[in-house]
């Protein structure tokens, strides 16, 4: 498994090292910084701080994820549903996490809340043109592929 090295700095003294749950997770899980609990509504969202900022390399790009225990049995999953930490930001990871469920829940310090894929993307070239190559799907739209 190819290695890229993805420089931290603790903001807060605090604050965890993104750790890997198994050797081969795509995801390095987040932890909670705070001092006190935090109380996430039913219903609302809260900006929890991690407590780190990353130093993402050129060409690579920090996908947020809910994890998924914490998303399917308790309900709480990123409010933007995938956050993006991009190589040129260098302030601190805060995940909006959202509560879906019907009760408060809390989030303990320490606590993990995301997980951060990093990944290659491609930085397109847009060029506007009058009319675009044809395909079989054409127009079709959501659920357009259903049918076949």
């Amino acid at each position: 498994m190819e290695q890229v090295k993805v420089n931290f700095m603790k903001m807060n003294p605090k604050a965890q090292v993104p750790v890997y749950g198994t050797e081969y997770s795509a995801g390095a899980d987040l932890s909670a910084c705070m001092e006190q609990p935090v109380t996430i509504h039913a219903g609302t969202t809260e900006f929890i701080h991690t407590g780190i900022a990353v130093a993402i390399p050129r060409g690579l790009v920090g996908l947020i994820y809910a994890r998924s225990g914490l998303a399917c049995r308790q309900g709480l999953a990123p409010a933007n549903k995938v956050g993006v930490i991009d190589s040129d930001y260098r302030g601190e990871i805060i995940v909006a996490l959202h509560n879906h469920s019907l009760e408060d829940l809390v989030v303990e310090p320490g606590q993990r809340v995301a997980q951060m894929v990093i990944t290659p993307y491609i930085y397109a070239a847009y060029e506007e043109k009058d009319s675009l190559d044809e395909t079989d799907r054409g127009h079709g739209g959501f659920g357009s592929t259903g049918n076949r």
